[in-house]
């Protein structure tokens, strides 16, 4: 709906009280009564003459569509209102995605007392209604609570060009990999508005197999902390690493990060240069995973690294064993012979590593055991409690260095334009 247009109730009501007088008016008089309906209703001068002329609006008359609103609705108002609660302590999921959380989400959250009769209006009824919304119903009553993120970062990847050749270049639409260890790596700068001075980055780590995903803070792009980053990552993961796949920063381009891979009989794989395609699967993790729950503040103190190392431990406990994700299986031909993407049933990273067959029973018993003793809705309290650390920590600094670096680039623009005028005099 356009900005400033009212709802389609509403115009049937303006319509009503208006037909009949603009069917009898003389002509200056209709003028005036379009510009009323064009004021109340936000429409055009044509969209508002064919409501007030035609019989017909589109394809159903008023009546038909007064009745609309007297339909009975399929859900509840209590659904409803738990379906609103569930989106927000799932961190604002897309239908598609909550469709295929909500199955497992809720008999995890009754066995910790989340939800239970009574508690946020929560009843067998209501549970039932919950398991039978479709995808598209779900998005239809989240429209209204949806907030976009229009802020952007800064890519602070530098290219390593010393070891670049003797690097096996790993394309988008090779074939994919079909066991658990295969890693996609990239760093994110948490550098704010600026890349002046030291800052912190995150190196997320996800496997193309699984979409397992870890996450180490660096402080800062040295040689020595992303070799130690690497080493956490190793000891973290559930499954060998079997390869790794980097972009061209010279974080990951350098002899000790080469030799710490080869060391250790890794595969080791590099991107083309600004082909962000080849390595979609990290790139995507980078804004729905780092961007979106680690923000778009600087964070250069050691206050600051620890929070945000606390907040990624949360991050990933909920993203491994509770978010679903969809993993391209192939291609197809539409209806017009183009080409379409197939992806699978949306599955978690946890849901996959059980499935992949490569664990021993001890580690598949020890990951069952983790995820039993999670709790969904505690894992996204604590990832608030932690992101309103960040934003008391950080929120301000960014916001000063924002106004700066504006006022800088404000500065140059005058210096500029005095020098063409000048110039031009």
């Amino acid at each position: 709906m356009n900005k400033g247009v009212v709802s389609v109730p509403t115009r049937i009501e303006v319509t009503k009280q208006l037909k009949q007088a603009y069917k009898t008016a003389s002509r200056s008089e209709k003028s005036k009564i379009l510009d009323q309906f064009c004021a109340t209703t936000g429409l055009s001068r044509v969209s508002a003459r064919r409501y007030l002329t035609r019989p017909h609006l589109g394809v159903k008359n008023v009546s038909q569509l007064d009745r609309r609103r007297h339909r009975p609705t399929t859900y509840s108002a209590a659904s409803k209102r738990v379906l609103v609660w569930l989106w927000k302590v799932m961190m604002y999921p897309c239908g598609k995605y909550m469709h295929e959380m909500i199955p497992a989400w809720i008999p995890q959250l009754e066995a910790h007392g989340e939800l239970r009769n009574g508690k946020h209006d929560y009843s067998p009824e209501v549970r039932a209604e919950l398991l039978r919304m479709s995808a598209a119903t779900i998005d239809r009553y989240l429209q209204e609570h949806r907030r976009a993120l229009d802020l952007k970062g800064i890519s602070a990847t530098r290219s390593g060009a010393l070891l670049r050749t003797s690097i096996t270049i790993r394309k988008a639409g090779d074939e994919a990999e079909h066991e658990p260890g295969f890693m996609e790596c990239d760093t994110v700068a948490h550098c704010g508005p600026t890349l002046k001075g030291e800052f912190a980055r995150t190196l997320t780590a996800t496997c193309v197999h699984t979409g397992w995903t870890h996450l180490e803070v660096l402080r800062n792009n040295a040689r020595v902390h992303m070799i130690t980053a690497l080493e956490r990552l190793e000891a973290a993961l559930p499954f060998a690493i079997a390869g790794l796949d980097c972009d061209n920063g010279s974080e990951f381009i350098n002899d000790k990060v080469v030799e710490w891979a080869r060391g250790r009989k890794i595969f080791f794989t590099r991107s083309r240069p600004y082909k962000k395609n080849d390595q979609a699967v990290v790139e995507s993790k980078n804004n729905h995973i780092v961007r979106k729950y680690g923000f778009y503040y600087r964070y250069d103190t050691t206050d600051e690294r620890e929070v945000l190392e606390r907040l990624w431990h949360v991050v990933m406990l909920k993203m491994n064993f509770f978010t679903p994700t969809k993993k391209p299986v192939g291609w197809e031909a539409d209806g017009q012979g183009r080409r379409r993407r197939v992806y699978d049933a949306p599955r978690t990273p946890y849901e996959r590593l059980l499935e992949s067959g490569i664990l021993s029973l001890q580690q598949t018993r020890e990951l069952e055991k983790t995820y039993a003793k999670l709790n969904p809705v505690e894992l996204s309290r604590d990832i608030v409690r932690y992101q309103g650390m960040l934003m008391t920590k950080a929120g301000w600094k960014t916001e000063v260095l924002t106004a700066e670096v504006e006022e800088s680039k404000r500065r140059r623009r005058g210096r500029q334009s005095g020098g063409v005028k000048l110039r031009s005099a």
